[in-house]
C-alpha cells in the first residue's frame, strides 16, 4: 500500500475521478481533500486490484453509490463523445479501435486527441494507447486505438 504523498505525486495530485486539481495540504476530512480510491476487485476476483488512485474524499465516497463517470473537458468541442470508463473497461479487455467522437474541425480533432491522451495517462496508466484522427464526411472522427 502506496502513502497519500506517493500516490499523489504520481497521479500530479489531480482526481482520477473529476480531473480537478486535490489540495496536498487538504484535510483527509474535508469533501476536497485528499483520498486514495484503492480501486475494487473485478467481479468474481478475490486478488487485490493493482492501481491504487488519488481522488477527492467526496468523489471516492460518492462512486460508492454510483458507477463512476469521467467526464470530458467542456472546454472541448466533441460531439456524440464515447463514455471514458466504458471504451476503457472494452479496450483493456479486447483490445482494437474505437471511434470516440466527432468533431467539426480538424483543430477541435487535435486539441481533443491530446487532452484524451493525457486524461488517459492518469485515469488508466496500464492502458496504451494512441489516437488518430479520420476525415470523412465533413467532420473528423477521434479514434482511439490499443497498443
Amino acid at each position: 500500500m502506496s502513502t497519500l504523498s506517493e500516490v499523489g505525486d504520481r497521479d500530479h495530485w489531480r482526481c482520477w475521478l473529476c480531473d480537478e486539481p486535490v489540495d496536498p495540504e487538504g484535510s483527509v476530512n474535508a469533501d476536497r481533500g485528499p483520498s486514495i480510491d484503492a480501486g475494487s476487485s473485478p467481479k468474481g476476483k478475490k486478488e487485490p486490484a493493482a492501481i491504487e488512485r488519488l481522488a477527492h474524499r467526496a468523489c471516492n465516497t460518492g462512486k460508492g453509490k454510483v458507477a463512476p463517470v469521467v467526464a470530458w473537458s467542456a472546454a472541448l468541442f466533441v460531439v456524440d463523445p464515447a463514455p471514458i470508463v466504458a471504451t476503457v473497461e472494452r479496450m483493456s479487455r479486447k483490445g482494437g479501435r474505437e471511434v470516440v467522437a466527432r468533431c467539426p474541425s480538424r483543430a477541435d480533432a487535435d486539441e481533443a486527441a491530446v487532452w484524451l491522451l493525457d486524461r488517459l495517462s492518469r485515469f488508466a496508466p496500464d492502458l496504451r494507447v494512441e489516437t488518430q484522427v479520420d476525415a470523412g464526411g465533413g467532420q473528423f472522427l477521434l479514434v482511439l486505438r490499443a497498443l
